[in-house]
């Protein structure tokens, strides 16, 4: 088992097309690969109910089986549990599946009704950067996610931290904001795969605590790019404004400012599949609202 801790960001289509010049990318080396996924679940979705992903992942002629916990996210930062482990090509190790912690209750019934869901193809281009004394992995995923006949784009970017602390995941996001028009991303590509292959996009419970209004957000934004539903943009203003109304319960003050510039933004520009309030200012704003819910004190050190 190893603890997987990484930063998940939405980037607009031109900007992963310049990414790979930004000064902090330009000089180092890249590898590209293509990587198609399965990712399984029962008849009765045990495993999306339990917050927990399954996936058979090709890379050339080599098979990895995975399945990753929920664990805990912030504002696109999550850190969750995750196994993997070499199978035969194209073939579930179920016996590798039912010695996992928190798979050892299921029964083998239920085990063996786990079948194919929906599959994710997509361009990984990767990149290790050296920040603050840590190491990042940076991946660009360019692709799509198929669910029966239906698609959605995949146009993300994931910096996994491989050594070191989490501020080098913010600051190296930031440096990025700083030319790039992207902004944090909470649903997980097996979450966006569940919800194409429903039709149905569903958003955390209403909670009046800064995270989870925050988490509220992102998760309509997310639902907004790929159900291209207007409503999803007008409900993650509204989490918005109850984060702002929150003000003076705020550990950060600086946080209702920021979230009141991000609801203003959804307000004020148009409702349509493309989203066009995307842009460096956005994704800047909610970057730093990001860092400030997960930290709070981070405001009274810098």
């Amino acid at each position: 088992m190893s603890q997987e801790i990484e930063l998940k960001l939405t980037l607009s289509r031109e900007a992963a097309k310049r990414l790979a010049e930004h000064p902090c990318l330009k000089p180092l080396e890249r590898r590209r690969f293509q990587l198609g996924n399965t990712y399984f679940d029962t008849p009765q979705q045990h495993l999306e109910a339990a917050h927990m992903a399954l996936r058979l992942r090709r890379r050339d002629d080599d098979w990895v089986q995975t399945l990753k916990t929920a664990g805990q996210e912030s504002g696109g930062l999550s850190s969750r549990d995750e196994w993997e482990w070499t199978v035969a090509p194209g073939q579930l190790d179920l016996a590798g599946l039912a010695s996992l912690p928190p798979l050892q209750d299921w029964t083998r019934d239920v085990l063996e009704s786990l079948s194919p869901r929906f599959t994710t193809d997509f361009q990984r281009t990767r990149w290790l950067v050296t920040q603050q004394n840590s190491l990042v992995e940076v991946a660009l995923d360019r692709g799509e996610i198929a669910a029966g006949q239906h698609r959605v784009e995949i146009c993300e970017l994931e910096l996994e931290l491989k050594q070191g602390e989490t501020d080098a995941l913010w600051s190296l996001a930031e440096a990025f904001a700083e030319k790039l028009a992207l902004r944090p991303a909470t649903l997980s590509k097996a979450a966006r795969g569940g919800a194409l292959l429903r039709g149905h996009w569903s958003l955390p419970q209403q909670e009046d605590s800064p995270c989870g209004l925050w988490q509220r957000a992102l998760a309509a934004l997310d639902a907004h790019a790929d159900s291209g539903d207007p409503a999803f943009q007008t409900l993650a203003g509204q989490a918005l404004v109850r984060l702002v109304g929150l003000e003076n319960a705020l550990e950060n003050p600086r946080s209702a400012r920021l979230a009141r510039i991000l609801a203003e933004a959804l307000e004020n520009t148009g409702v349509g599949h493309v989203p066009h309030w995307l842009d460096e200012t956005f994704g800047q704003t909610a970057l730093a609202l990001s860092r400030q819910l997960a930290d709070p004190a981070r405001s009274t050190r810098t």
